[in-house]
């Protein structure tokens, strides 16, 4: 009896050993079904639902996409919508240097290409002759080095450079002296094809590339290795040099990106060989101007497929006036050339205009010339406009307005107060006058008159002193900062925001001494550009508005009919206001309109029936005329900005005559350059826009 149930247990236990071994069978085949049902679905899902997303992920990781070249950029409009900035097609030779090519072929290819074109040679030089010499001939140049030298070369007390400087030394004049045209033509086709990046296209002929010329090149293009032709595209000015400096340039399709350049462009994704604005409005809109480059797919087969089409880029609109910027050009060459035919201009070189609209920031017409005496005593005349925005002017009294204000602020000075102009004397410095004693005067006519005495009381107040005549004079120091932060407010020692690269601060002076002070309140201390005075009559005209200065107005998307699908466009933008209460504003522009009236310092600068408002300047400048970094000559500088008309300001002319006589030479013999500058130009503006 008990082995019997002994074996029942047994028997038992076996049976439920099985279970549970079946049991877990069927959960494994059921975990396998749901595995195989999910990898099912996850097939399907990819295959079927996902199926053109992986395609396309697949094209991109094994399908060779590359750019075609450069496009075309947008155009450049003035504010009128006449082109300014337009594409042109240049037929161009170029050369693309092929995988593993050897010197021995580049110079074959060379020769080939001389027989089919001519180029220029005037700039090929002994040395590319010498080093061309040297390629065809390596033998013998080796031969010229000596046992000595190869075994001071391998022992490393020379280098491969000093190697290659001693070949070129060996290369005699008679060597070279039987090279024909043939031969000149082929070294400097060869230096063309290994200039600049390696990788780059090398711009063999453009420009004048005869029609024969180009078909013979696209003709032969199986035997010419690397050597192709195209249609590339150049920038061209329907109003020649008018503008052109500002406007900019652009790269060349055989330079690419310029190494200053590099990194800049680099970060923005671009290709070195890509063609970019380099400087001014080119580069300041960069982003709108470029063009988009096609791209294609490399096939199997060697062929392209297109897969998006290269497009122009957007065209910009810029607030300048062409008609009137090229009629201020104009007067500026006239009128450098007159001024440089009177007495006492031997320092002087240039002037600058500048026209804005105080009610927006639009800059209308903005130029600087510059001239220069040729040994021929005749005249060469340049582009100088960026010195609009980096040349440095010392202003004299066309700031009175803001030492007003200072005054005015800081209860230094009331309206209509009355004060002696006569000569002041501190001790142990110049006396310091006005341009003459005007007796007692107020503060319209201290602006009318451009009193200097009337602005020296008001620094002298605003810096806590007490003067007495031939006495020392201590000021508070921190009354340089009342008098810079509120010029600030006008625009004047800090950036006007214009949208050009490279905008200047000017000279901020750093000596304290208590004259400098009174110096400081008539425009003879620091510097400033012309557009930051510029700015600083259009915040008086726009009743103490600060606005940014602009150049761009709008981007329109290029298309057939253009200057019609609007991308962007300049909203007028408002630095700050000036922090001074409105009448005291209104006390000098009405002292503004004095100066511009009959008997004013600015009387005849504008024509009186436009009815200006604004402030002339003549201020004390410095020069070193040999060029040794010392400051060796005393100049004076004429300045004059004004806006009109004076009961609603439209316009604003900023004229600017640096070094115009030697300090020495009185007022009345002075050139009037810059007064015949602002009639001109305010003139031509009325006759446009009236």
């Amino acid at each position: 009896m008990k082995k019997k149930i002994n074996k029942y247990k047994y028997y038992k236990k076996r049976v439920n050993i099985e279970e549970i071994i079946e049991k877990r069978y069927k959960i494994l085949v059921i975990i396998i079904i749901i595995i195989m049902a999910l990898l099912l679905s996850a097939l399907f899902y990819v295959q079927v639902i996902r199926n053109r997303y992986y395609s396309d992920k697949l094209n991109t990781l094994t399908v060779n996409i590359i750019e075609g070249d450069s496009t075309p950029r947008g155009r450049i409009y003035d504010r009128n919508g006449n082109v300014i900035v337009d594409n042109t097609s240049v037929k161009t030779i170029y050369y693309k240097k092929p995988n593993k090519v050897t010197t021995k072929q580049e110079i074959e290819t060379a020769y080939k290409v001389a027989e089919y074109i001519e180029v220029n040679y005037k700039k090929l030089t002994d040395k590319m002759l010498k080093q061309f010499w040297i390629l065809n001939n390596r033998e013998e140049i080796n031969k010229r080095i000596t046992d000595k030298e190869w075994k001071d070369y391998e022992n490393r007390k020379l280098t491969l450079d000093d190697i290659d400087a001693l070949k070129l030394e060996r290369v005699t004049q008679d060597d070279i002296k039987d090279y024909e045209d043939i031969d000149k033509e082929a070294c400097y086709i060869y230096n063309l094809m290994n200039k600049g990046y390696y990788y780059t296209e090398k711009v063999i002929k453009k420009d004048d590339v005869t029609d024969e010329e180009y078909a013979k090149i696209a003709e032969n293009i199986n035997t010419l290795s690397g050597v192709n032709v195209k249609l590339d595209w150049e920038r061209y000015y329907p109003y020649g040099n008018t503008f052109k400096t500002i406007l900019g340039s652009v790269s060349s399709s055989s330079s690419g990106i310029p190494y200053n350049l590099k990194e800049y462009y680099l970060d923005l994704g671009y290709a070195l060989t890509d063609r970019v604005g380099t400087s001014y409005i080119e580069y300041q809109y960069e982003e709108y101007l470029k063009g988009t480059k096609a791209t294609y797919q490399v096939n199997d087969d060697g062929s392209y497929t297109e897969l998006t089409k290269g497009s122009r880029g957007n065209d910009i609109v810029l607030t300048i006036d062409i008609e009137l910027q090229q009629a201020v050009e104009e007067i500026l060459e006239e009128e450098l050339i007159i001024a440089k035919k009177e007495k006492y201009t031997e320092y002087f070189d240039k002037s600058y205009v500048v026209i804005n609209d105080p009610n927006t920031g639009e800059i209308l017409a903005m130029a600087g010339k510059q001239i220069i005496e040729n040994e021929d005593e005749n005249y060469s005349i340049y582009d100088y406009s960026p010195g609009v925005i980096t040349g440095s002017v010392t202003p004299g009294s066309i700031v009175k307005g803001a030492s007003h204000i200072v005054g005015y602020n800081t209860g230094s000075l009331q309206i209509g107060e009355v004060r002696k102009d006569e000569c002041i004397k501190i001790a142990a410095t110049p006396i310091k006058c006005s341009f003459r004693n005007y007796g007692y005067i107020d503060d319209l006519a201290a602006l009318k008159y451009s009193s200097n005495v009337y602005q020296f009381y008001t620094a002298i107040k605003v810096g806590k002193g007490n003067y007495s005549y031939n006495k020392p004079l201590k000021i508070d120091e921190s009354a340089f900062d009342i008098y810079r932060d509120t010029f600030a407010e006008f625009g004047l020692g800090v950036k006007t925001g214009i949208d050009l690269p490279n905008e200047s601060l000017g000279y901020e002076g750093t000596n304290r001494l208590s004259g400098l002070l009174l110096d400081f309140s008539i425009g003879q201390y620091d510097t400033y550009t012309p557009i930051q005075l510029s700015q600083y009559m259009s915040t008086i005209a726009n009743d103490g508005v600060r606005l940014k200065p602009y150049l761009l107005k709008a981007v329109f998307a290029s298309k057939e009919e253009p200057l019609t699908s609007l991308i962007y466009e300049t909203e007028v933008k408002e630095l700050n206001k000036v922090n001074t209460e409105a009448k005291y504003l209104e006390r000098v522009k009405e002292g503004f309109k004095q100066v511009t009236a009959p008997g004013g310092t600015g009387s005849g600068y504008i024509d009186y029936s436009y009815n200006p408002a604004g402030k002339t300047g003549t201020a004390q400048s410095f020069l070193d005329t040999d060029g040794d970094g010392i400051i060796d000559t005393a100049t004076t500088t004429a300045t004059f900005a004004a806006y009109a008309p004076y009961d609603n300001p439209e316009v604003v002319f900023t004229v600017i005559s640096p070094d115009v006589a030697p300090e020495e030479v009185s007022y009345s013999n002075m050139s009037r350059v810059n007064t015949r500058i602002s009639q001109k130009v305010s003139k031509k503006y009325f006759e446009i826009y009236r």
